[in-house]
């Protein structure tokens, strides 16, 4: 299929392949990803597919792990890879020649991936080691209290690294297995944008063997979110603060008035979080809203982190901001969303790795829209649909965190208001 802005092939008894030409980059991003996450995995498995990603650089069946890390290296260009409540990627972005190099070196990564033993041994404990580090970061920590108070009953509410017992009682075996079980089509997707033809990867992949794996993986779908205060004592030098009301999911058609929500809420140096919280209160150095979206449900967050003897004062604001959000939404607020969310969009057009991460969403939705019809509907949205948009989610009530000193929760939790 041709489409004005990716072309997408379907390989028999293979992954679907997706490119983005920008004939004149200088390097192509490729990455594989895999439609397998947090919320997937069992109790049993919790933190298995985080493991996976750490796993898949430790060597393939024609390269150990030094000599993986060697071959990276030489490539000189950029791996990643990430793995998140629904979706686990692996990328590499390296100079348009190497591209056959980089494909080679990722497809031995998902489909003969070595695990060996005594490396999941040691990388068991850098997850430890990571575990650490995240708990000692507090806007992270209550990041992940978060989200287990809003999904209290459903593997969405886990967190994405797991848990000590569970990792201490997975196998290398079990690894393979997991590998075996999703790491294969049609849950597996291959993407690549940059300086790359459509029809030269499809002929380089179609000449590979490809391990039949299970069905999509089939998701329970959540019921509403939780609403209320959540007072999460903590010895820390700020309070933090997270809270979040219903969102969209990640194909929903309500993206252009969501995003426009959010970012005259808390997106940028003009919205009114920023305005009012920090520019001309000073009570914080962090705050603003996000969207978090998932394929069937989703979120509207603010968060935000305040000197403790202040944290009280700043719920009060943030407070009478959301009372009087959505019908105070102006049509110069709206004008210069507008702006911003299409220079974010066009200038993302420019790279090389983020229109190869853009891509990968074709594994929520039929169809990608392109970034410049989405700054077509940005455009099209009109005041009304935002107020009203805006309205009923914050209507909907809210799960407040608040995560702070024992002795000062009680003032802090007591100015959050139903």
């Amino acid at each position: 299929m041709l489409n004005t802005f990716y072309e997408e092939s379907q390989i028999y008894d293979g992954p679907l392949v997706l490119t983005h030409a920008m004939p004149q980059a200088q390097s192509v991003a490729i990455g594989v990803f895999i439609d397998i996450g947090a919320r997937d995995e069992t109790e049993a498995e919790a933190g298995i597919t985080h493991a996976l990603e750490h796993m898949l650089f430790k060597g393939t069946a024609k390269m150990d792990v030094h000599q993986l890390a060697e071959r990276l290296d030489e490539l000189g260009g950029n791996a990643n890879a990430f793995t998140s409540r629904e979706r686990t990627c692996f990328h590499l972005h390296v100079l348009h020649e190497h591209w056959r190099d980089a494909l080679e070196i990722l497809t031995g990564m998902v489909n003969e991936a070595a695990l060996p033993d005594a490396e999941w041994q040691r990388e068991r404990e850098v997850i430890y080691a990571e575990m650490a580090m995240v708990d000692d970061i507090p806007e992270e920590w209550i990041t992940d209290q978060h989200v287990s108070a809003l999904f209290p009953d459903h593997a969405i509410g886990k967190p994405v690294l797991g848990n000590h017992d569970s990792l201490a009682a997975i196998s290398s075996e079990q690894l393979s297995d997991y590998l075996q079980r999703w790491y294969n089509p049609p849950g597996l997707m291959i993407v690549a944008a940059g300086r790359i033809e459509h029809a030269e990867l499809v002929d380089a992949l179609a000449g590979m063997p490809w391990a039949a794996g299970n069905n999509r993986v089939q998701r329970a779908v959540p019921g509403s979110i939780k609403t209320g205060i959540q007072a999460l004592p903590r010895e820390m030098e700020q309070a933090q603060m997270v809270a979040s009301a219903p969102g969209i999911h990640v194909s929903s058609t309500e993206r252009p008035v969501s995003w426009l929500a959010n970012q005259m809420l808390g997106g940028g140096m003009s919205s009114r979080l920023f305005r009012e919280v920090r520019e001309k209160r000073g009570l914080s150095y962090s705050v603003g809203s996000h969207m978090n979206s998932l394929s069937d449900t989703g979120i509207w967050s603010i968060t935000c982190g305040a000197e403790t003897s202040r944290a009280a004062e700043c719920v009060d604001v943030i407070a009478d901001i959301l009372a009087g959000f959505a019908d105070g939404i102006g049509e110069d607020e709206l004008l210069r969303a507008k702006r911003q969310l299409e220079v974010q969009f066009r200038m993302g057009l420019d790279s090389v790795e983020g229109q190869m991460l853009y891509l990968g969403a074709r594994l929520d939705e039929e169809r990608l829209v392109s970034p410049v019809d989405w700054v077509k509907q940005i455009h099209a949205t009109d005041i009304d649909a935002v107020r009203s948009w805006a309205a009923d989610r914050l209507s909907q009530g809210l799960l407040w965190s608040i995560g702070a000193p024992e002795q000062a929760l009680p003032e802090i939790c007591d100015r959050i208001r139903a």
